[in-house]
Order: structure tokens, then sequence, then C-alpha cells
């Protein structure tokens, strides 16, 4: 288990002005034609296209706070500075959040106000900018947090994302992002695509989740704060259909027994799961009991309701 951070802390904090404006620049190449997510749908955003996740070249933020139902080594006592991003490159029909993700609530702002935003969490004493759904946004992110570090942001950074993303995306947080949580979602690509529309979830999830290992390494935990790691969140599907015993295998066998898992029990029923009879109800106690015994027997020393 690691434990000691590797690097500076936070870890954007130890990039010059000149690399940071390469990344951001990078990014922004790979918003026009969009391949920023494994959909690379192509949308130009640069002429006024929106590609899957409707989202064109300025941040659009739904809304932002102190959080205090994330995990305890995120929230401690002052909050986790989440900031609710709009549109999504997943569709999943049972998101709980499609509201934001899925029907457009939120505003396009500027990338000043969105530093000015991640600012304002620090001061409110937030242990950490917790960037939700940050993934089709993050040329204006990087951008954002390029401004805010120079006017004195100095808590990580975590990208809290559905999994689906893009290692060469991915490649250029490196330095940027201090705690990656994504959520893995799918073991079964055919329930990606039926419920989330994305048939080839399951090997961009592992290819994601390799990459951020690499770059992070497994959760640090100082004075009961996160601050450098993988987080990993899987919600467990009625009916097994979330592949949980495929998912946690990958973690355990590829990324590190060590791996800090969040097994989530809080599915239920909303938007438009109600179209799919198999997900009109919630677990029940015995699946979930069912998928912490499987993370016991496979040796996922840090995996549990957290």
């Amino acid at each position: 288990m690691a434990t000691e951070v590797r690097g500076k802390y936070p870890a954007y904090l130890g990039l010059s002005s000149a690399e940071f404006s390469r990344r951001v620049a990078a990014l922004y190449e790979l918003s026009s034609p969009c391949r920023l997510c494994p959909r690379n749908c192509g949308a130009r955003r640069d002429q006024g296209e929106r590609g899957f996740c409707r989202t064109g070249l300025r941040p659009w933020v739904a809304s932002f706070g102190p959080h205090f139902g994330e995990e305890r080594e995120l929230v401690g006592r002052f909050g986790s500075g989440t900031i609710f991003f709009s549109g999504c490159n997943l569709g999943c029909v049972f998101c709980q959040n499609f509201t934001i993700s899925q029907l457009g609530e939120g505003e396009e702002i500027s990338v000043e106000d969105l530093a000015k935003i991640m600012l304002r969490l620090q001061d409110m004493g937030c242990h950490n900018v917790n960037l939700v759904t940050p993934t089709h946004q993050a040329p204006m992110i990087v951008e954002a947090v390029g401004i805010a570090r120079e006017e004195g942001l100095a808590i990580p950074l975590v990208w809290n994302c559905g999994g689906y993303e893009s290692v060469e995306a991915l490649k250029l947080l490196e330095g940027i992002v201090d705690i990656y949580m994504p959520d893995f979602k799918y073991g079964d690509n055919g329930a990606a695509a039926k419920y989330s529309r994305a048939p080839d979830y399951f090997e961009r999830a592992c290819e994601a989740l390799r990459e951020m290992h690499r770059q992070v390494g497994d959760l640090v935990v100082k004075n009961g704060i996160a601050v450098r790691g993988l987080i990993v969140r899987h919600l467990v599907l009625p009916g097994g259909l979330a592949g949980t015993e495929r998912v946690l295998r990958f973690i355990r066998e590829e990324i590190s027994p060590d791996t800090y898992v969040n097994i989530m029990a809080q599915y239920y029923p909303t938007h438009r799961a109600w179209e799919h009879p198999e997900l009109s109800r919630r677990i029940t106690s015995g699946e979930y009991r069912e998928a912490l015994a499987l993370a016991q027997a496979l040796g996922l020393r840090r995996a549990g309701p957290h």
C-alpha cells in the first residue's frame, strides 16, 4: 500500500506556466474535431458543432458548493468542493443526475468565472475541488485551474468521472489531477450498450484505470483526508446487470489489491430506468452482501461501503 505522496502536492503546483499552456492547447486541439472521449464524435466545437455531450467551448456548470455525501476521505470536516458540470459523454438510463447530464440544466460561464468558483470553494474550507462529470469539458477545466493556481489555488483536484475516458486525454492530465475517481459501471458491454449507449465501455474503462493508476497510484490519505491516488466506484445493479465479478476481478488482477473501491448500494430506478423492467427495482440486501463477499474473496483489501 502506498504511504507517500509521489511528487509535489497538489500536483498542478509543480508544472511550469509554459507546460500548463501546452496542456491546455493540446486539450483544446482534441476538442475540434472532438476526440476528448472514446466516442470520437468529431464535432467541430470551434465551428459551433456540439456532439453527443452537447458541449461547446465554454464551461457549462449546473451547481457548486461543499458536498458532504462523498467518500469520507474526500469530505473530511469541511466538505468536498464539488462542481457539477452539465452534459455527459454517457447516456445512462438510470442517471440520478439526469436533469444535469441529459436534460441540459446549467449555465455556460467564462473560464475566468470557473477559476473563481474553484477559489471560492477553497475559501469555504473545502478539502479539494471535486470535478463532477468533467471529461467532455477538460480543456476549459484545465485552463481554469491554470488561472486559479496563479491566484492561490492549492488544494487537490478530484477527477470524478464515468470511467468512459480517452487515454490520450488522460495523459494530458498527468501532473494536474491528484485524485482520479472513476465509476467502473459495467463488466459487460451488452449492458453498457443497452443502458449507457457505450458498447465498448469495458475495454475503455480498463484502459483508463490502468492509465489513472500509473499516474497517481493507490489512494494516499493524510490526517484522514485523501491527497493523491485512485478511488474506484462501482454501483451494484439489480440482477447482477453491472457484471460486478468481472469488474472487481480486473481491479484485483490488473490494477492493485490495495485499490480503494467504493461498492455502492444506492441504486434506485429513476429517469428512464422504468422502461427496462429489470432495472425497475432497488437491489436487495442479499445482492449487496454478495458483492461485498466477492470483493473480500478476491482479496481487495480496501473495497467495501465507503
